[in-house]
């Protein structure tokens, strides 16, 4: 099936996820690694951001992970972003938000669906990613998946008292299709 493997499946998000995406969204731990801007939000500015940015934007496609062994609860938020149809390309994004699910291949599991559809249904030629260098583990994912280095903003985040890196990362549809 398309959006769904052993463990997870995916729903396109809605405007009834907001209490969820605000609750990881608040949540330090889960956004350290994630978020370019660590603050906390209102459950308004979530709404705002939910309905506005992620759900609002035709050139986005954003998707609750739920896992399937556990009465399909939320877990985290992948999306496409920045998709261009013409040059066959866009961004993706991956937040595991259950803490109690980290380490465990969901983000792998959820990536590879993400990829799957991204590549082998709409075609795209190319889907990158920002990193930030502190994150190893997410680092290390994205290359046994066959995302290759392409660039570095220096020192473009601070974060925990000093400078970090942000890493550039992509795959393109022939390095991904070889790796299957």
């Amino acid at each position: 099936m398309l959006f769904a493997s052993e463990r997870i499946k995916f729903r396109k998000m809605n405007a009834n996820d907001v209490s969820i995406y605000n609750r990881w969204r608040n949540d330090l731990e889960v956004m350290r690694t994630t978020s370019p801007s660590l603050d906390l939000y209102t459950e308004e500015e979530s709404n705002d951001f939910v309905n506005h940015v992620i759900l609002g934007s035709a050139a986005s496609k954003s998707y609750i992970i739920l896992d399937k062994q556990d009465g399909d609860r939320p877990i985290g938020i992948t999306s496409l972003i920045q998709l261009d149809y013409k040059n066959r390309n866009a961004e993706c994004i991956i937040d595991i938000g259950e803490k109690d699910c980290w380490g465990k291949g969901y983000g792998s599991e959820a990536l590879r669906l993400l990829l799957d559809y991204a590549f082998l249904e709409l075609n795209l030629h190319r889907v990158s990613l920002r990193v930030f260098s502190f994150n190893h583990r997410a680092i290390h994912l994205y290359e046994k998946i066959g995302f290759k280095h392409e660039g570095i903003s220096r020192q473009a985040i601070f974060r925990d008292g000093g400078w970090n890196d942000i890493i550039q990362m992509a795959i393109l549809q022939h390095e991904y299709r070889a790796a299957m």
